[in-house]
């Protein structure tokens, strides 16, 4: 199921999760200053660099993730395209890029401990960096509270 997929899917058990620098809601956690796609990946934009991971709600209705697919560092993402897979215990789930960019960075130790995307979604489980080849993109995602609403659908 790719992730894209749980924004259509309702009836979901959600567990509280309280992460690091993220602020705890009813179901799960968002990150304040990170924007937001509707297929569940997250993007913390800090100059023409952007962190990108999944949510809370995301590695909570995928379970306990297993193995990721990082891109390759100096490759290329397009926003709303799949730039790797996450799997867990219950599915393998396409990953889409919320931003367009230059793959800077990619998170090594989820190869070892893929369960950090778990534990800390927005903290020691990122996935990428990038810089941002089109720097407007971000209008486009949603903030927190939008993010928020939208997993309540």
């Amino acid at each position: 199921m790719a992730l894209r997929a749980l924004a259509s899917n309702a009836g979901f058990q959600w567990g509280l999760r309280a992460q690091f620098g993220a602020v705890t809601r009813a179901f799960s956690s968002v990150l304040p200053e990170a924007k937001y796609a509707a297929s569940h990946e997250w993007a913390k934009v800090e100059g023409d660099t952007a962190t990108i991971g999944i949510s809370d709600h995301a590695q909570s209705e995928l379970g306990d993730v297993v193995y990721v697919e990082l891109p390759e560092v100096g490759s290329t993402v397009t926003k709303g395209e799949t730039f790797g897979v996450v799997e867990s215990v219950k599915a393998a789930s396409d990953v889409y890029a919320p931003l367009s960019g230059t793959v800077t960075a990619v998170n090594e130790a989820l190869v070892k401990e893929a369960g950090a995307i778990n534990q800390e979604p927005y903290g020691s489980g990122w996935i990428m960096k990038i810089e941002l080849s089109d720097k407007g993109e971000v209008d486009s995602l949603m903030d927190a509270a939008a993010y928020e609403k939208h997993c309540e659908h």
